[in-house]
């Protein structure tokens, strides 16, 4: 070889090394030699990344601008179930992948995904633990121990139509009574008034899933306020009984809701309440945030007012709480930047921005005690006091095992293939003997 191919080929062997090194830095584990910066850690979270959750990861990521990159893994609800959610985000953990830093949870897998997730106590002191508000910092304690930080807090609640309901001469007193609850005799009362004899009216989610279960959970507190005595669930009282009996009533006999209610989930119920102008719908908080987003026609959206759900009589109005928490992967190799994402989301600049562009109720303190900020936001207002009145579902680690069965079994009850007995005999004696489902 000759002097010029030397060159040549000492040339060409530089450019490859620069075009590694600029390139693919992560390769080699060195930092970045043009700039003299470290590598930029980057922490990995799955989420269903709503417009909210984007703003606010690329919010962060420019105030870490060379120290840490949030990567948004999304798991949007219009492609994976909350129950697909679970078992991808499960199988990822259960193989000690570290490719994932920090992800959400339904605060009712808590308690599953505790063994897999790093321990906070040692990250927050009581003092930032204080601002979180109650209800959701309950939900993030697993055998006694901090596992989680709630993102945000969700409360079963229910829409309706105030245009329809405009249509009534007393419709001033009408919605009074809706805001303060109104009992399930005055709701059905009010079809026949209405017109509604024939068409749908009350609108729920009766598909095979976790949201099912809050659907029955909440009438069932409803009529017995002990429902969840000792932290557990009896399929064999009478309030379980007569709960499953009302919602299939709700099908069958009231006809309120339509049969192909069993398919649906929350979207699915709110696009039928939409389109064929049912007056009520049971949902949660960011119904009309992220739908107005997506829906093609949102000329209704401004007639859908926000109310609690119905109540009986004698009764005070209840809700089962939701919300997502937040996680950091035993297995995470970037823990401290993981936590100062966290960190940042519990803020209050943080968690206005999430409630402003989606919906999200907060969950830290300092958004609450701003009267100005709830002067102009009064649905906030309207939200809080639905978390007063609220319940949670039992903590317990098999408690997604105990739902998945009770899911499948109501539904069956809905969709009239078992009787309301049966289908909680069956139900009962699968959890306690602890039987696989087969569905």
């Amino acid at each position: 070889m000759n002097t010029i191919q030397k060159i040549l080929v000492s040339a060409a062997a530089l450019f490859v090394l620069i075009v590694l090194i600029v390139f693919l830095p992560n390769s080699i584990g060195l930092p970045h030699p043009l700039f003299g910066e470290p590598d930029v850690q980057k922490v990995y979270f799955a989420d269903h990344i709503s417009p909210a959750h984007k703003a606010v990861i690329e919010l962060f990521n420019e105030r870490h601008r060379g120290r840490i990159e949030v990567v948004a893994v999304d798991l949007p609800f219009s492609k994976f179930s909350t129950n697909e959610r679970k078992e991808l985000l499960a199988r990822s953990l259960r193989s000690k992948s570290d490719r994932l830093d920090v992800f959400s949870v339904d605060y009712i897998w808590t308690p599953r995904f505790a063994k897999w997730c790093e321990e906070l106590d040692p990250y927050f002191a009581d003092f930032a633990k204080a601002k979180i508000i109650s209800p959701t910092i309950q939900s993030c304690i697993a055998n006694g121990k901090l596992v989680a930080m709630p993102l945000y807090i969700d409360i079963g609640m229910m829409y309706y139509r105030s245009d329809i309901i405009r249509t009534l001469p007393d419709a001033d007193d009408i919605e009074r009574k809706l805001r303060e609850s109104m009992t399930w005799d005055e709701l059905l009362a009010l079809r026949t008034r209405l017109g509604y004899g024939q068409r749908s009216y009350y609108i729920f989610q009766a598909d095979d899933y976790e949201g099912l279960v809050c659907n029955y959970f909440e009438i069932a507190r409803s009529i017995d306020k002990d429902f969840f005595a000792g932290n557990s669930i009896d399929l064999k009282s009478p309030a379980a009984r007569q709960a499953l009996q009302l919602m299939v009533d709700f099908v069958y006999t009231q006809k309120i809701a339509p049969k192909n209610v069993v398919e649906y989930d929350e979207n699915k119920s709110y696009e039928y309440m939409l389109q064929s102008d049912a007056v009520f719908v049971r949902g949660w908080p960011n119904f009309l945030e992220n739908f107005k987003k997506t829906y093609s026609d949102t000329s209704k959206f401004r007639h859908i007012e926000r109310a609690p759900l119905p109540r009986f009589a004698g009764k005070s109005p209840t809700s089962v709480y939701g919300g997502w928490n937040l996680m950091v992967s035993k297995f995470s190799t970037k823990k401290e930047a993981a936590i100062e994402f966290i960190r940042f989301l519990q803020t209050e600049e943080v968690q206005k921005k999430m409630f402003e562009l989606g919906g999200y109720i907060p969950v830290n303190h300092d958004v609450y005690a701003d009267t100005a900020y709830l002067s102009n936001h009064e649905d906030l207002v309207f939200y809080r006091k639905l978390v007063d009145h609220g319940f949670h579902r039992p903590s317990l680690e098999d408690y997604t095992q105990i739902s998945d069965v009770i899911a499948h079994y109501v539904h069956l009850a809905i969709k009239g293939e078992m009787t309301v007995d049966k289908a909680l005999e069956e139900a009962s004696l699968v959890i306690t003997t602890k039987r696989i489902l087969l569905k």
